[in-house]
């Protein structure tokens, strides 16, 4: 089957929780970690191919590579539409890397203007008048205005994209969505008369979503949330551009013990480890003490652990305790130690039996799947909105992976998580 929806994402999380949103649609979608090499084939290809990348937080030139070769890869599947997915919190720094790398798919593509809607209501994200909201805060009032490595001081997104990009940003505001799919495409028409190729999609429903998928769909190029993308099956089986097909059905559930992982530091995962703490054997992480002492006290605590007892492993801390490690080890070197130790325990947690993981934390998802070399992911069912268990083989044996984005998810995520898996 050839591809027709390529989509690239800027981190782990965020490639499942796209490809959970396009699974509903019930056709097949493929997950694949990082670029696909080029021998790679493609004749096993799916209607809707995910590319996962970890480049959220790379310097820009790398970030703009890793997506020209996703994207090469994907147009040679088949694929003449092309989604690029990033955090529906709109994470980025001054320079990117949104921005740049929407530029470049767009001079690949040819393409005069793409939206960038990373609005997403059943999770509480929404865009009105140009402003992101994080339910009812704006975003620079929101728990991601402390965020370690993507801390987001404005919540106008015209403002943060502007310095990103170099051709004009413009919006096409909430009134003018209401107003339907046509208003919406002769405001469209006329920001590209004024030469504005860059445009924010104010979007606070789902019908909002709806109604920006339709008139936008046939664009070459749209940038977002997942959200936006889930409208996108629908509208393509109703223009016959691709065609009903039944879901591929599930092989067995892994079966094996089960452990979390937590690298988020988000005001939801923190209550999420607090919550799943009283409910398993639980370890934090020091990114100091591990500096000085090593990750042998931390192996040892995990191999005392039976593989089927609830196990929580967390580096997950308050912003003070994140700064302070940060300004005595250096901002990179905190961060970049707690992923491979993560990671590293997540190779040791298989090799001794556990088959069932949940990992928060966009970077730190990236890491323990670089660890356990998984390369292709099957998208099971949904835990939480956007939040998929995902299915993979390793070394002959079946494995699942829920990898949570940090705000995404109730309290009680991890343990809910673990029961829907038991009860399927």
């Amino acid at each position: 089957m050839a591809t027709v929806l390529g989509c690239i994402a800027d981190d782990f999380t965020g490639a499942t929780d796209l490809a959970a949103l396009l699974a509903r649609s019930g056709l097949p979608v493929s997950l694949r970690i990082g670029v696909p090499a080029e021998t790679e084939g493609v004749a096993d290809a799916a209607a809707f191919e995910v590319v996962a990348l970890k480049s959220r937080t790379v310097p820009v030139d790398d970030a703009i590579a890793q997506t020209r070769q996703a994207y090469a890869w994907l147009k040679k599947a088949g694929a003449t539409r092309f989604f690029w997915k990033y955090c529906s919190t709109f994470d980025s720094t001054a320079e990117g890397n949104i921005g740049p790398v929407a530029e470049m798919l767009m001079a690949e593509l040819g393409a005069t203007q793409t939206i960038y809607c990373p609005a997403f209501p059943e999770n509480g994200r929404s865009v009105f008048m140009g402003h992101l909201f994080v339910g009812e805060q704006l975003l620079s009032e929101s728990p991601m205005r402390d965020h370690p490595l993507t801390p987001m001081r404005d919540s106008s997104l015209v403002r943060l994209l502007a310095p990103q990009v170099h051709k004009k940003v413009g919006l096409a505001n909430r009134l003018v969505v209401a107003e339907g799919t046509e208003a919406l495409q002769a405001r469209l028409e006329t920001l590209a008369a004024e030469g504005v190729m860059h445009v924010i999609t104010d979007a606070v429903s789902d019908q909002d979503l709806e109604t920006i998928a339709a008139a936008t769909a046939n664009l070459p190029l749209l940038t977002g949330g997942s959200a936006i993308a889930g409208k996108l099956p629908r509208l393509y089986l109703e223009q016959g551009v691709v065609e009903p097909s039944a879901a591929r059905s599930s092989d067995s559930l892994p079966k094996g013990g089960q452990l979390v992982l937590s690298g988020s530091c988000s005001a939801m995962t923190r209550k999420q480890v607090a919550y799943y703490a009283g409910k398993s054997a639980s370890l934090r992480l020091d990114p100091v003490a591990l500096a000085g002492e090593g990750v042998g006290p931390t192996e040892a605590w995990l191999q005392r652990r039976s593989a089927e007892e609830p196990k929580l492993i967390f580096a997950t801390a308050e912003p003070e305790e994140v700064r302070k490690a940060q300004e005595k080890l250096g901002f990179e070197k905190a961060s970049q130690l707690v992923e491979q130790v993560l990671a590293d325990l997540a190779r040791q947690a298989f090799q001794s039996g556990v088959r069932r993981f949940v990992v928060a934390g966009g970077e730190t998802s990236g890491a323990v799947i670089q660890a356990l070399g998984i390369k292709r992911l099957e998208i099971g069912p949904e835990i939480a909105p956007g939040v998929p268990w995902t299915f993979a083989e390793l070394e002959g044996e079946r494995v699942a992976l829920a990898l949570k984005s940090g705000n995404f998810g109730g309290e009680a995520f991890f343990e809910d998580a673990f029961k829907l898996l038991e009860a399927a």
